[in-house]
């Protein structure tokens, strides 16, 4: 495992250090970079990155856990405040597609194409769609969804999010990850309410 799991967490510099490593992957990809480039992108040492985790490809884990971490921070509290069902949906999944837009199209490609990037996007596409069947249920039960059964629409959602995941949305709609989840929430929503 990484070694900042073993420390207890990063450091203040580590931190930053991160930030740098997300927003590098996230505009130009990872897997066609050495140590040594990432290494001269975010000015510092292999040390440094060594500090960070013990190779490439646990490198790769720690950066992509940190981006889906903060992503999933960002799109909980989103809905903080938010009382109306077809808003807390519509809200949840734009805001995943929000925070999927400033990953290029590089970063996704590499994200499906190793396995710790294709673990880590698959584990938090399954919180992601375990939280809006949560959300489907609340929607039902209170009155504002027509009675459908939650878990099938659920399921639609799911392995509509799977497909985006595994990059099949892009190749036949041409949609981006982002764009793919708003049009995802404006389908879920319109498909809900009560006619």
């Amino acid at each position: 495992m990484a070694r900042l799991d073993r420390r207890g967490g990063p450091t203040k510099r580590q931190k930053v250090l991160l930030d740098n490593l997300v927003a590098l992957f996230l505009a130009e990809g990872f897997a066609h970079m050495t140590l040594e480039d990432m290494a001269a992108a975010v000015r510092c040492s292999k040390t440094t990155l060594y500090a960070l985790a013990e190779n490439k490809d646990e490198l790769v884990r720690v950066v992509a856990i940190t981006f889906f971490r903060r992503a999933a921070e960002t799109v909980e509290s989103a809905l903080v405040g938010i009382d109306d069902a077809s808003e807390r949906i519509a809200c949840y999944l734009t805001a995943v597609g929000d925070q999927l837009a400033p990953a290029s199209a590089q970063f996704m490609n590499d994200v499906e194409s190793t396995p710790a990037g294709r673990e880590i996007y698959a584990q938090n596409t399954r919180i992601a769609a375990e939280r809006v069947r949560d959300l489907i249920d609340d929607g039902v039960r209170t009155g504002k969804f027509r009675s459908v059964h939650a878990g099938f629409v659920a399921d639609v959602a799911a392995n509509t999010m799977n497909r985006i995941q595994q990059r099949e949305v892009s190749k036949s709609t041409g949609l981006d990850d982002a764009q793919a989840y708003r049009e995802l929430a404006a389908l879920i929503t319109a498909g809900l309410e009560h006619r």
